[in-house]
């Protein structure tokens, strides 16, 4: 555990670490509120997955417009920016679903809340990178950290909200996000490492395609595409799973030991030192992904099934490590924060793919079995455009951060 000792030694690394789980907690928390309040004021729930999604979607188009403002102005305005509309626009859109409004009217505010989500998750990965310069093990560690609060994220915030509902109301999910949203934001926006950003010369002049102008980004990013996709394909035959054996109810916790082996296998990840290269590790980790998932289809009952999502979740937050590690080096410079950005546009794009398509599969008979081998052939995709010659996942993009001495 000494890495991760070193890891929150850094200057300001604590308040990033508690900070960031704050913040984001509302990420996991608002969609899963959103869709069961307008469900209820509707009793619709193709409504309400509208309007759930058309706060994923605003959230994912967005994204890289902000992280190319903040490469451009800094994170800082960003943050301080989203981290007051965003509050205020979740409790415009809670006004809209508790007063009845039309519903286009929800749809509306659902987007403009979505628009508006802190870059946190960019900013933070792109702070690691500047704590850590010049210590390639410090900062696995420190993503591996990042992967591992994502994980706990993605955990907890359902969770609380089945708190606010079971022993509260559901509205009050959201005030609490809007809540968290803001406290960790701020807290995020004037800390150190955000006070101490300077701007890379190169990001003055970044237009276009910015960091897609990079050839191994474009390929990282069609692999994280086909891995999303998986993931999007599992979220839903976990629970279909789950009710075709009887208890619904058990879906969440399935889903939630899937989570603790990848919070489990990235914090080993996180105290190790591989003589493997960045691309290297990443092939060989998309691949444990997929031999992970190959054996879900043959599950015989859930605890069976329970223990290989365990397993082969194990893989997932080391991959999400190495892939973190390969975005800072290989955005050119200037785009490091709107790189990442990227990939919160692919890993909601495509996991609502996955999740739709998902659907169509597992009302088909023999459904859930095909859905869980369609994840596993997802992730070998990802393994294979990675795999292929001439990726270009190869370290030479001059690093963005500059700070003062």
């Amino acid at each position: 555990m000494r890495r991760y000792l070193e890891v929150w030694s850094l200057p300001g690394a604590r308040r990033l670490i508690v900070a960031g789980i704050i913040g984001r907690l509302p990420i996991a928390m608002v969609p899963l509120a959103v869709l069961l309040l307008v469900e209820a004021k509707t009793g619709s729930y193709g409504a309400a997955g509208i309007a759930a999604g058309i706060y994923s979607v605003a959230t994912a188009a967005v994204a890289p417009i902000l992280g190319r403002l903040a490469d451009r102005f800094g994170p800082r305005p960003v943050l301080l920016g989203t981290g007051i509309s965003y509050p205020v626009l979740l409790l415009v859109l809670l006004t809209a679903i508790e007063l009845a409004a039309p519903v286009w009217a929800v749809y509306v505010t659902a987007a403009g809340a979505g628009a508006t989500v802190p870059l946190l998750s960019s900013s933070l990965r792109m702070f690691w990178m500047q704590l850590s310069e010049g210590d390639d093990n410090v900062r696995q560690s420190a993503y591996a950290l990042e992967s591992v609060a994502v994980e706990g994220v993605f955990v907890g915030g359902p969770v609380v909200v089945a708190g606010f509902v079971a022993f509260a109301a559901p509205n009050l999910a959201v005030v609490a996000a809007s809540g968290l949203a803001f406290l960790g934001t701020m807290a995020v926006a004037l800390s150190g490492p955000a006070r101490q950003w300077r701007r890379h010369p190169a990001s003055a002049s970044t237009t276009g395609a910015g960091p897609l102008r990079s050839p191994g980004m474009v390929v990282l990013l069609m692999a994280g595409a086909a891995l999303m996709f998986g993931f999007g394909i599992l979220e839903v035959s976990v629970p279909a799973y789950a009710d075709g054996h009887g208890s619904t109810a058990m879906s969440g916790a399935l889903l939630a030991v899937w989570a603790l082996g990848s919070g489990i296998g990235g914090i080993w990840f996180g105290t190790r030192k591989f003589a493997l290269s960045l691309p290297a590790q990443l092939r060989w980790a998309l691949l444990a992904v997929a031999v992970g998932m190959a054996p879900l289809a043959f599950a015989g009952d859930p605890w069976m099934l329970g223990a290989l999502l365990f397993l082969g979740g194990s893989a997932i937050a080391p991959t999400m490590t190495v892939q973190n590690g390969l975005v800072a080096d290989l955005a050119p410079a200037g785009t490091t924060t709107e790189a990442f950005t990227w990939f919160t546009t692919v890993a909601f794009g495509s996991s609502a793919m996955g999740a739709a398509v998902g659907g169509l599969v597992v009302d088909r008979p023999s459904g859930v079995p095909a859905a869980f081998a369609l994840a596993a052939l997802s992730a070998l995709l990802a393994w294979a455009v990675v795999t292929v010659p001439g990726a270009g996942l190869t370290r030479g993009a001059t690093r963005e951060v500059c700070v003062d001495a």
